[in-house]
């Protein structure tokens, strides 16, 4: 499947289990892959038969940088659902939520939740 890309994506939000998460914030990154048929696009170069990457960003931020959520799973849900909701030509998803500084014990570069989802699932 062809795919658009959108990696790293850096937002501060108040998502967590612990009141203190709610309450200060927190660093998240988001990786989303936008699967459709790119043929379209590439033939015609109008942006109308695409998925505008800036659009889709803010998708993603509206989430990421609203409600505050207890866990990435629904975090990254809610992404996915919102992007179907707005760009009707997307097929499927995957989105990675990365939390770099989780508060808790051990040591960490990051921990993460990542879900693939397609449209009528």
């Amino acid at each position: 499947m062809d795919k658009i890309l959108l990696n790293g994506m850096a937002f501060y939000g108040y998502h967590g289990l612990f009141q203190e998460e709610k309450k200060l914030g927190q660093r998240f990154y988001v990786d989303a892959e936008l699967q459709f048929s790119l043929k379209g696009p590439g033939q015609s170069d109008d942006m109308n038969d695409s998925i505008d990457y800036g659009e889709a960003y803010e998708v993603v931020r509206e989430i990421m940088e609203g409600k505050p959520m207890n866990l990435l799973e629904a975090l990254a849900e809610a992404v996915s659902e919102r992007l179907f909701q707005s760009f009707p030509i997307l097929e499927a998803c995957r989105i990675r939520i990365i939390k770099p500084d989780p508060p808790i014990p051990g040591h960490y570069r990051s921990v993460a939740a990542e879900i693939f989802r397609e449209r009528n699932e």
